[in-house]
């Protein structure tokens, strides 16, 4: 069966020739004779519809609305009446109905009322879906206890509230948008979405388009007028991501536009005027854009009212758990993955790699672990070999244990990989007599598995009797 439609009417023949209409339209539905009954049924399944007659014995059909309306917000209600007048349409509209329709019930207007409403119930499902997922995807605060990070947020608690422009710079994957977003939601604007534009992603052709709409007919191709991202986020915040990346036209074009907050649609004479807070992000040293001619200076200073330097991971890399924990609660929740968890040595390897994609990489990177590894834990010989290929071993050495390294320089070594390998060699043959030549041990204390630990010890022909 279809989408589910909730009757309440106390007049059997009403049920049953709406029930009839309904059904034909392959829905499934269930019957109230009361507006109780009716709650009653809605506490257990809810539907996606629900058609309600206004004089009900008991609560009538506006109360039973009301509770509709307060605790079933955004479900579609259509009031239905054999007593209608305008003003109780009115009435029962204002209070959340979503359509009224009055009796003799006409079968074309109670498919075409149905229908609309099982469309807003779609769209209001997929909303909340999206919401969902977007809250999940995308943070909204930056995770981390490090000073930089302390500091950054501490910043933001207060610029948002503010209606200052705010310029963001920062290596890629640094979490600008994240920072953005955070604005957004400590800003007297968060009733509003934010609205984002990828200034690097669209083509040249068509970015005045995306920013500023455009009418019917404006270019090959434009069949309807469209709304721009600057009248989108009226009242709200515009984030421009990538604006290094914009052309000197379009940056002539839009500098005009932020002093002014008008412009017109592409096509159009019609002056349009906003209240536009902008936040703007680049990964480019703008400075050095300006000097090289390909970025204007006055948009520079335009948009860096409020200027905000994200550091890179390796700046942070007390961050790198906290950030390894964020990522494995989002993707067991969004893919039903097992946990999985990293050994001390793993992470300790991960704290000392550069990551040149920052926190993108290291979320890319723990998606990768959970295909892998899912249910597990991921050990140092684990990692992939570009995390540990500067990292030879992933152990917390004591400053005794130096002392192979000096042993090796005074004994003349010049290739690195052997250098490296004679270090793990003397390494692992000084902790097995530590561990009077227990393999379990060493491999549990060194954070990897005993097989791993085996073939590493046979390859050095290091003795285990």
């Amino acid at each position: 069966m279809g989408e589910k439609i909730l009757i309440i009417d106390d007049e059997e023949g009403i049920r049953l020739s709406l029930r009839g209409i309904l059904e034909d339209e392959g829905l499934k539905v269930s019957e109230a004779e009361t507006g109780e009954q009716g709650l009653e049924i809605l506490g257990t399944d809810i539907p996606d519809l629900i058609f309600l007659d206004i004089w009900l014995p008991g609560m009538d059909g506006l109360e039973v609305l009301d509770t509709i309306s307060r605790d079933y917000e955004g479900l579609p209600v259509i009031m239905i009446s054999g007593h209608g007048t305008i003003e109780t349409a009115v009435q029962a509209l204002k209070k959340g109905a979503f359509d009224f329709i009055e009796k003799p019930l006409s079968l074309e207007k109670v498919v075409v009322s149905s229908r609309n409403g099982l469309e807003f119930s779609r769209l209001r499902q997929e909303n909340i879906a999206l919401k969902t997922r977007i809250s999940s995807e995308q943070p909204v605060s930056l995770t981390g206890k490090s000073e930089a990070i302390d500091t950054l947020n501490q910043v933001i608690g207060r610029v948002a509230p503010t209606d200052s422009w705010v310029l963001i710079t920062g290596e890629n994957g640094t979490g600008k948008e994240i920072v953005a977003r955070s604005i957004h939601n400590q800003s007297g604007r968060a009733d509003r979405p934010l609205v984002a534009v990828n200034c690097a992603a669209i083509p040249e052709e068509l970015i005045e388009s995306e920013l500023f709409g455009h009418e019917k007919g404006a270019f090959t191709g434009a069949d309807k007028a469209q709304e721009g991202k600057f009248e989108l986020a009226n009242g709200s915040i515009l984030f421009l991501d990538e604006i290094g990346d914009m052309s000197l036209k379009t940056q002539a074009k839009i500098l005009r536009i932020l002093q002014e907050q008008q412009f017109e649609h592409v096509g159009g004479r019609k002056t349009i005027t906003v209240d536009v807070r902008v936040i703007a992000a680049t990964n480019k040293d703008l400075a050095k854009e300006i000097k090289a001619g390909n970025f204007r200076e006055d948009l520079y200073y335009r948009l860096k009212v409020f200027p905000l330097e994200l550091p890179p991971l390796r700046d942070r890399v007390e961050d790198i758990p906290l950030l390894i924990n964020d990522f494995i609660d989002i993707l067991v929740k969004q893919h039903g993955f097992k946990p999985i968890t990293f050994a001390p040595a793993a992470i300790d390897t991960l704290k000392r790699y550069r990551w040149p994609g920052n926190v993108r990489e290291l979320k890319n990177f723990v998606e990768r672990m959970f295909i892998m590894h899912a249910g597990d834990t991921v050990t140092t010989d684990r990692l992939p070999p570009e995390y540990t290929k500067d990292n030879p071993i992933a152990t917390e050495t004591k400053p005794s244990e130096a002392a192979p390294i000096d042993d090796m320089i005074a004994g003349g070594s010049t290739d690195l990989k052997q250098a490296r390998a004679d270090f793990e060699a003397r390494f692992l043959e000084t902790k097995l007599k530590e561990f009077d030549g227990n393999i379990s041990q060493l491999a549990k204390a060194i954070g990897i598995e005993r097989s791993s630990l085996y073939r590493k010890l046979k390859a050095y022909q290091i003795q285990t009797d």
